[in-house]
């Protein structure tokens, strides 16, 4: 996994997620999905080209059920764009890296 992409946890998304300064999107996955592991090549490539203006992290919901019931995550992927401690916006599915950008680039104005 690339570095650009933070993983967190039940443990640290508050911390890492809802104190953030910096935007923050969120990608809820599971090792198991495919469409999750197609789509890692588009938010790393994403991640690199948002640098300092997003924070890319991933939140394994196998591993972290606390957090994706908290925000009633039902399918994955799913993206979640934090700003101030809050949802911004939300985006479901594996996405095209036109889609993905075109998703934040409307929602960091």
């Amino acid at each position: 996994m690339s570095g650009s992409i933070a993983n967190v946890t039940d443990a640290t998304f508050d911390t890492e997620v809802l104190q953030s300064a910096t935007p923050v999107l969120v990608d809820y996955w599971a090792e198991w999905c495919a469409p999750c592991k197609r789509m890692l090549p588009t938010l790393e490539e994403a991640a690199t080209e948002y640098a300092g203006r997003v924070k890319f992290a991933k939140l394994d919901i196998q591993e972290n059920a606390e957090t994706p019931a908290k925000f009633a995550i039902r399918n994955i992927p799913t993206l979640m764009l934090f700003r101030n401690g809050a949802v911004e916006a939300v985006m479901f599915g594996a996405k095209t890296k036109a889609e993905l950008n075109a998703f934040l680039d409307a929602n960091l104005k």
